[in-house]
């Protein structure tokens, strides 16, 4: 049943066509290939928004209409159609002459009496023209903010202009709805949306325009690096000297295990010394932290990212200080990472791969699209002069090229990985020279594909959680298959919190990977959470969790086996690792394992052992002291209480609830004292 009155909807509908609309178009590009399109008819008091695009096989596809009274009161609001990964898009808001305000959503509904008539609409979902009119609301207030309905409140504030094929454009940021500021540009006659920019990713920019985006991208990205400069140069404290943590347990990550308590020593960015607690007392250290009732350990190290600006606090702020990046902008990451190492940005450690796509109706953009296995073998080529050490190869790769590449890339002392190209299974591309296989959707497809099965689409997807279930994990195929992995050493990232909603959370319910830490999540953030990625009946979630289920076992089968792992997210920065490792030990894996998969496997497999990794003399400062045993009990990773760096011959302090509040998010745990 619709939320919005019969008369209303047929409003609606007659408005659509009225006269003396004005249309704009805008090209969505992804990456810098056109992948969908927007269209805006505005009317007297009305927007109608078509929207969508079809990127690595998925996408959105939206129809929005919004309304409003003449004195700019947001009135009503209306979305239909699928999400990206096809989860039913059904919104609706009313407003009443009375001020009484009522919305439906596939994750809520309700209503609130005597609305403020400056509030505006912050949907589940919407299309980045509903974020051009949210603007112009925003703008007309005196203040510049406006409380938001169901819940949260946005503010916008002018961060510079540009001269855009003859015309003054506005770079606006609007603060309140992620825990970023959402960056939109306005031209200035008229706050009419310009353009959506997502660097390194594409953007929806106003049709004519395209050739503009790579300019606007590259303001966009000295704004936001402006923002972060600022809270590098405030947040971080820097250690001089000697620094010593006293008393705390450590865990060997080698080994597996907690040790001491010791006195670990601080100096020159470096671990110094572990010593028996007060062994070394005629040493006068400058810094004195208390590792009573805590646990030292490593930094965690997340092995699938796809950095970006607004990931680095969150990384921090969780303990992620070395990420490996599996598909990015070369000269992005480049850029990025070169900032975070000179210490003008704060962020996780980066070691890339380098990223190589075949040409296909579904590829996914980026560095490197190759349209034969000559351009493939160019490209690990480009990337091994480039000092890059492993690839990450994607779906639209032909199962016929996968050996002379890996072939090509060993001769060249890189290792290969990524996704199993489609028309191939996992097995194939082990046995073809993979070393490294990414998400557990893609082992268990290994069990399911014919040879005809395109998983180039959401069927990687829906393929696994219809039938997974069936699998029966004890058989010989199960065996050889495991076997083999453990026999070639092949690495599994099996990103299991990147799956675990989209198998197991239904509409309105709280995402179960983040559902620890939502309450401490801005409110429009909290309520995102409830939006499941994939609509599921009671058959259909009854199904989609037992083939979870499946792909859990699978991961502690290949634990148990030997088969090395790697922690790796592919999903909100921070929290999901905290998750991956929750995840592992809910399948069964002993916490201390898991630790050592987040520490030692990520600082090995990413060949970075020499420096990170584990708590051993000489190796860089980049550690956690949490509150409580994790080993005994693997949530205590969430109670972080202090982030240690390494970096420049100085160890660098920093305090996680300092970086969550920069980000808007509640602090979880007060930060550890450092007694001069």
């Amino acid at each position: 049943m619709n939320v919005l009155p019969t008369s209303w909807l047929a409003v609606l509908l007659l408005a659509a066509g009225a006269a003396h609309a004005q249309t704009l178009a805008y090209t969505v590009l992804c990456m810098k290939t056109a992948c969908g399109q927007m269209k805006v008819a505005e009317s007297a008091g009305r927007l109608d928004v078509d929207y969508g695009y079809r990127n690595n096989g998925r996408g959105p596809q939206m129809k929005e209409a919004l309304e409003f009274a003449p004195d700019g009161t947001w009135t009503g609001y209306r979305n239909e159609g699928v999400a990206t990964y096809g989860a039913r898009i059904d919104e609706g808001f009313e407003r009443q002459a009375d001020g009484r305000a009522s919305w439906r959503s596939p994750v809520d509904r309700g209503e609130q009496a005597g609305a403020s008539p400056e509030a505006v609409y912050l949907p589940v979902e919407a299309s980045p023209a509903w974020l051009g009119r949210l603007a112009q609301s925003l703008l007309a207030r005196p203040d510049l903010r406006a409380p938001g309905l169901p819940v949260g409140q946005a503010a916008i504030a002018r961060v510079q202009t540009l001269k855009v094929a003859g015309q003054e454009v506005g770079l606006y940021a609007i603060t309140g709805l992620e825990l970023a500021p959402s960056y939109l540009w306005l031209r200035e006659d008229n706050h009419a949306l310009f353009a959506r920019v997502y660097p390194g990713w594409g953007a929806t920019v106003l049709q004519g325009s395209e050739a503009e985006v790579e300019r606007l991208a590259e303001a966009q990205k000295a704004a936001e690096l402006l923002r972060l400069q600022r809270l590098a140069r405030e947040l971080p404290k820097v250690l001089p000297g000697l620094t010593v943590i006293e008393g705390v347990r450590w865990f060997d990550a080698q080994a597996a295990m907690l040790r001491g308590p010791s006195d670990v020593y601080l100096a020159d960015g470096r671990i110094a010394y572990i010593a028996a607690p007060g062994s070394l007392g005629q040493v006068r250290p400058e810094q004195r932290i208390s590792g009573k009732g805590r646990t030292l350990l490593p930094g965690f190290v997340d092995m699938h990212a796809h950095l970006d600006e607004g990931d680095l606090l969150l990384n921090l702020a969780a303990g992620v200080t070395a990420v490996r990046d599996v598909g990015n902008s070369h000269a992005d990451l480049s850029a990025l990472s070169g900032r975070i190492e000179r210490g003008e940005l704060l962020g996780p450690r980066v070691a890339a791969n380098g990223f190589i796509e075949g040409r296909s109706p579904f590829s996914l953009n980026g560095n490197f699209v190759a349209d034969s296995l000559d351009e493939a073998l160019a490209a690990i080529d480009w990337y091994a002069a480039h000092g890059y050490r492993q690839l990450k190869l994607y779906n639209s790769i032909r199962p016929d090229w996968v050996k002379p590449m890996t072939a090509h890339a060993r001769a060249l002392g890189l290792r290969t990985g990524g996704h199993v190209p489609a028309f191939m299974t996992a097995r194939q591309a082990v046995e073809a020279g993979y070393d490294e296989l990414h998400h557990i959707n893609q082992l268990t497809l290994n069990f399911l594909v014919s040879k005809d099965d395109d998983t180039r689409t959401l069927l990687r997807f829906n393929l696994v959680g219809d039938k997974a279930a069936d699998l029966k994990l004890n058989d010989r195929r199960t065996h050889d298959f495991i076997a083999l992995l453990k026999s070639k050493g092949t690495v599994v990232d099996p990103t299991m919190t990147a799956f675990e909603a989209q198998f197991t959370q239904r509409q309105g319910q709280p995402n179960p990977s983040y559902a620890m830490v939502s309450a401490h999540l801005p409110a429009v953030v909290q309520r995102s959470y409830l939006s499941a990625e994939v609509d599921m009946d009671d058959v259909k979630a009854r199904r989609w969790s037992a083939s979870w289920q499946v792909m859990t076992e699978l991961l502690r089968r290949m634990h148990e086996a030997g088969v090395p792992l790697v922690s790796g997210t592919d999903a909100t920065a921070g929290f999901a690792l905290q998750r991956e490792l929750e995840l592992y030990v809910k399948a069964g894996i002993p916490a201390a394992q898991a630790l050592k998969i987040a520490t030692w496997n990520g600082a090995r497999y990413s060949d970075r052992l020499a420096d990170i990794g584990s708590i051993e003399r000489g190796k860089r400062s980049d550690l956690l002291l949490v509150e409580g045993d994790p080993v005994a009990d693997i949530r205590a990773i969430r109670r972080l209480t202090l982030v240690l760096q390494g970096l420049n011959g100085q160890t660098r302090a920093l305090s996680p609830s300092a970086l969550y509040q920069s980000l808007g998010i509640l602090p979880f745990v007060p930060s550890a004292e450092i007694l001069h």
